[in-house]
């Protein structure tokens, strides 16, 4: 864990609830994760563990990571597009993105009449009772929406068929050392 002072008041969103809060300047915090773009710190004086986006990397003292992808609006290169900004968000506790822990289960692009597209995420988590769901979901939907020719974009959690950890894919099972 590295401490840092917030140097800028700046968005977080609170874990696992999902829920949006200023986190002030000045405030004491510990980086707990950096994967996929986005910080989780602990904030012990808002009581919790947050998420803050990449976009916001100055407030702590970090350099943003380049998420701009090639924009072309083709359909093909935009699936592609999602697929990548999928596998930039993460559970944050564990350190495997959420396509190749294969809680994607499906991504549909819907074209809409002024040229955009729709996104629409079917995932699951690990166990029903995860009470990540919300954050990751929020997150997920988030990085889609921030993508070229995306107006819109839904993440459904759903539990059918049940996660299995034979779902992970094999560089997931790599990163967690099960292979």
């Amino acid at each position: 864990m590295e401490r840092v002072e917030v140097s800028r008041e700046v968005e977080a969103i609170q874990i696992p609830a999902g829920s949006k809060t200023n986190i002030e300047k000045g405030t004491e915090v510990y980086i707990t994760q950096s994967l996929g773009g986005t910080f989780t710190v602990q904030a012990p004086a808002y009581g919790g563990l947050f998420r803050i986006a990449g976009k916001d990397a100055d407030a702590l003292g970090k350099k943003p990571e380049d998420a701009a992808l090639a924009r072309t609006g083709a359909a093909s290169d935009l699936e592609a597009m999602v697929w990548e900004q999928l596998k930039t968000c993460f559970d944050p506790e564990i350190p495997v993105n959420i396509v190749d822990l294969g809680l994607v289960y499906g991504m549909e692009l819907k074209p809409q009449g002024d040229g955009s597209h729709k996104v629409e995420v079917k995932m699951t988590l690990t166990a029903q009772g995860c009470g990540m769901g919300a954050s990751i979901a929020f997150d997920a939907r988030q990085k889609l929406m921030g993508l070229p020719g995306v107006s819109e974009a839904d993440v459904d959690l759903v539990w059918d068929p049940p996660w299995n950890p034979q779902m992970i894919s094999p560089e997931g099972r790599e990163r967690l050392g099960l292979d």
